[in-house]
């Protein structure tokens, strides 16, 4: 690939992976279009350690004390909050791996499309749309407590993570508008969305590296540590201007981006 390729598509990857627009998409689409090879494996890997980085470094606070919490929780001491948490999203980690182990060849084969985007696209905007509207007229004091979740509303969660697996869907889009629709805040929908994704792209990372590892042939270190330093910076700035975004305007630009994006790839496809 070449550097200006690898840029391009370590930026998207950053900037998507946390917005409710679907990366995997963005990361389709160029090849879709413009006619570009696949990435391989080896940039791939990259993206995926970028991303991961840069969510754990952002969160760090948080993935410390739940790492804490969880080990205490083993030795027999469930009083802390963040100990459940940690669980919570470990079990609701599980769906997308039994998805993905089951299913990820009849994606690859069938599902990585342009059309296939086209629809996800529009069906999970509008989807994100409607309870991001909900939220919007529900009062502070309507909020559900991040503490009263629960374990089967984050498996709920989890459950809605796993049918992102279908490119277009957005795996932090989909997450974010089942915990609106639980009755969670703007906020913390998208911090768990962001806790979430971190054993999740853990283990999409792990089994792309597994597979650069045992596959024949030279790695491409180059594109891997740029595309890594590239998404990781890219990733970081997203989350962070993502959650003051938030705040002031919710989710609707990012809707109405997929609503456009979906009718032109509409377009495209037709």
């Amino acid at each position: 690939m070449t550097i200006t390729e690898i840029f391009i598509l370590a930026i998207v990857q950053g900037l998507t992976e946390f917005l409710p627009v679907s990366s995997s998409a963005h990361l389709i689409l160029p090849s879709a279009i413009l006619g570009w090879k696949d990435q391989g494996i080896a940039l791939d890997v990259a993206l995926h350690v970028g991303t991961l980085l840069a969510v754990v470094l952002y969160f760090r606070k948080d993935v410390a004390n739940m790492a804490v919490a969880w080990v205490g929780s083993i030795k027999g001491d469930n009083s802390s909050f963040e100990g459940k948490l940690a669980w919570w999203i470990l079990f609701a980690t599980i769906p997308l791996g039994l998805f993905g182990l089951l299913g990820k060849d009849f994606i690859e084969d069938n599902l990585r499309t342009a059309a296939v985007i086209a629809a996800t696209t529009l069906i999970f905007g509008f989807f994100l749309g409607y309870a991001d509207i909900k939220a919007g007229k529900r009062k502070a004091s309507e909020h559900v407590d991040f503490e009263k979740l629960g374990f089967k509303g984050a498996m709920l969660i989890g459950l809605a993570q796993a049918i992102a697996l279908i490119p277009g869907t957005s795996r932090s889009g989909i997450t974010m508008t089942i915990g609106l629709m639980l009755g969670l805040s703007r906020e913390n929908a998208a911090r768990f969305s962001f806790l979430l994704s971190i054993p999740a792209i853990g283990m999409a990372g792990s089994y792309l590296t597994y597979k650069l590892i045992t596959e024949s042939g030279p790695v491409d270190w180059n594109a891997i540590g740029l595309g890594s330093v590239l998404a990781f910076f890219s990733a970081y700035a997203c989350i962070h201007y993502f959650l003051i975004l938030l705040e002031k305007v919710g989710m609707m630009p990012f809707v109405i981006y997929r609503l456009v994006l979906g009718v032109a790839l509409l377009w495209f496809v037709l």
